[in-house]
């Protein structure tokens, strides 16, 4: 541990302020033991997955250097090209910072390296030292992308597998990952005696332990908040309840409100909370507000006893359930419905097996970042070839669930410097706590997945593009994207990396409505959305015309500063019918079986 031992300020070992420092280095010392300790533990608990989703099968890598090998051959010049001025540069690079060290000035040379937020310290700037690390990083960062992007023979597939594989390891050997090399994590550790790399142990213990075994970084102060006290604490009641899942109806901010309800269907990979954080930002809450009486589902954290539980399950459980209950409590033969994500998905499928049964219950129905037509699989292609999808079988055939830690990681990996580094360097090495931020909050507060149902998603819908395609095999019937007639209206959002709004787009266009609504938002797949009017902040585009490519609608659009929420707010009122006297949840015959939000969103479970 580093200590303060200048003698100018009194710091040797034999005055009081020396011993009192050495006393500190011993208390330090003692606490790292006892966390090693603390540490060695928690690990014993871990349940290793499938080494199959640890990394992706040799073979990419071996078909990489293949094709790498085979350009090597056939067009060696433009090969040694790259190869050439990555090692001029380095030189030069070496002498430039010899130079500057033969001055004694102890500066950096010239820097012309692009802006990174991960290297805002001065010292990248100014100390010789780090300067000379950051400065070559950055030149191994660009060869390594050249001779990806050198690889001549491979598929569209396997370049952005090779392109995505080769950035997590440019990613993970950042100098700022390094305690030897982040000059913020080494001034902190002798500011405080050595004192934030105990803390950053601490931190590090406590993740494990939290976590059974398994490294996963905490985005946010899990004590800070409670769901049902100061995020989920809309007033509602839960007035159904199976093994799927609990409904909840909310109370009414109106003195009327239209006749037709409205039941949110949020993704089972998620809870349903996001949309009811903070007051400030709760999209349930403003909807009640609208004059609209809501029904919203929270869905059960499955354990390994529903590993059977597949996606017609969800439907006639889920979705179904929930429509007749809301029918039944509000005396209503219609529903409008929205779906979220994975929850918008499933959402297309029930329309289209109800079109298939004749069933008109649903009016209008609302997809909220929701992919049908998965011919694109975006930023999710590394993860949805068949070595990973293998493993995932593999692995839920012997635990019966997908732990949800296994879908966080892959999550974070996508946003590996903001989801993972960051925090890590932060919380580990500074010795930090947390952010008290809700939507971090929620984005820790995962599920697991049946072991059936997370087969199906993956092989039917992502990897076959069953629903789009030829049409997939559920509840007894064909359901093809193109059943759905009803008025649809979608909300995608420009950045989001978990459902492309081109991807969404296509989709969309394939449905057989006739009355169809377009939104893109600004931001990504949670911002996007959870984007309230008094916050004025990200804005939308809209365009009529569906039938342009998307680059060319995103062109001709219409942009409109602020939220979309009063756009559709205004939109599903007018389907919503007649005002009516404001219904207070449940009857005599749906009870409240206990306040919102309820006894699932609550529930943990082991991994």
């Amino acid at each position: 541990m580093a200590t303060h031992t200048d003698a100018g300020d009194g710091g040797e070992l034999g005055t009081e302020d020396g011993r009192a420092a050495l006393e500190r280095l011993n208390e330090n010392l003692a606490r790292v033991d006892a966390l090693t300790q603390r540490l060695t533990a928690a690990l014993t608990r871990r349940h290793p997955t499938n080494v199959a989703l640890n990394a992706p099968d040799p073979e990419v890598f071996t078909r990489a250097a293949g094709a790498w090998w085979t350009e090597m051959i056939n067009n060696p010049a433009r090969v040694f090209e790259h190869q050439a001025e990555f090692w001029t540069k380095s030189v030069h690079h070496f002498l430039e910072a010899q130079q500057a060290l033969a001055k004694g000035s102890l500066t950096a040379p010239e820097d012309h390296t692009p802006d990174d937020a991960r290297f805002a310290n001065p010292l990248w700037k100014s100390h010789p030292w780090f300067n000379f690390i950051k400065q070559q990083y950055m030149l191994n960062a660009e060869a390594i992308r050249n001779a990806v992007e050198d690889a001549e023979g491979l598929d569209d597939t396997e370049r952005k597998r090779l392109r995505y594989f080769s950035q997590q390891i440019i990613d993970m050997m950042a100098p700022t990952n390094f305690l030897a090399t982040n000059p913020d994590a080494l001034e902190r550790a002798v500011e405080t005696e050595g004192e934030s790399l105990v803390r950053g142990l601490e931190n590090l213990v406590a993740d494990i332990e939290a976590n059974n075994g398994e490294l996963l970084v905490r985005l946010a102060d899990t004590e800070a908040f409670k769901v049902g006290e100061n995020i989920g604490a809309s007033e509602g009641q839960v007035v159904y309840r199976n093994r799927l899942m609990e409904l909840i109806q909310y109370a009414p901010r109106t003195e009327n409100v239209h006749a037709i309800p409205l039941i949110i269907f949020p993704p089972w990979i998620n809870k349903f909370y996001i949309l009811d954080l903070k007051e400030q930002n709760s999209f349930i809450k403003w909807v009640t507000e609208q004059g609209i009486t809501l029904f919203v589902v929270s869905w059960a954290n499955p354990d390994r006893s529903y590993a059977d539980t597949g996606i017609e399950d969800y439907i006639e459980e889920g979705y179904f359930a929930a429509i007749r209950e809301a029918k039944e409590i509000t005396g209503q033969k219609q529903v409008n419905a929205i779906g979220y994500c994975i929850g918008g998905t499933t959402l297309a499928m029930t329309l289209a097996l109800m079109k298939h049964r004749k069933d008109k219950s649903i009016k209008t129905a609302t997809f909220f970042t929701a992919l049908t037509d998965f011919s694109d699989q975006g930023d999710f292609t590394p993860f949805l070839q068949d070595d990973f999808i293998d493993g995932i079988e593999a692995e839920v055939a012997d635990v019966g669930m997908l732990r949800s830690h296994i879908m966080a990681r892959t999550f974070s990996f996508l946003r590996s410097n903001d989801l993972i580094y960051r925090p890590a360097i932060r919380s580990y090495m500074l010795g930090e706590a947390p952010p008290a931020f809700d939507l971090l909050y929620w984005n820790g507060d995962g599920t697991n997945l049946p072991a059936k149902m997370a087969v199906q998603y993956l092989r039917q819908l992502c990897q076959r593009n069953e629903f789009a395609s030829e049409g997939i095999e559920l509840c007894g019937e064909r359901l093809h994207v193109s059943d759905i007639t009803l008025p649809v209206y979608a909300i995608t959002c420009e950045t989001d990396h978990i459902a492309a709004w081109k991807t969404s787009f296509r989709g969309i266009q394939k449905m057989g409505s006739r009355q169809k609504t377009f939104v893109v938002s600004e931001s990504g797949h949670i911002a996007g959305i959870v984007n309230p009017p008094s916050k004025k902040k990200y804005g939308h585009y809209t365009n009529d015309d569906l039938t342009l490519e998307p680059d060319e609608w995103l062109r001709t659009a219409s942009f409109t500063q602020g939220s979309w929420w009063p756009r559709w707010g205004e939109w599903i009122k007018a389907q919503s019918g007649k005002e009516v006297p404001a219904r207070e949840p449940g009857d005599s015959s749906h009870p409240a079986l206990g306040a919102a939000p309820g006894s699932y969103v609550r529930a943990t479970l082991p991994v």
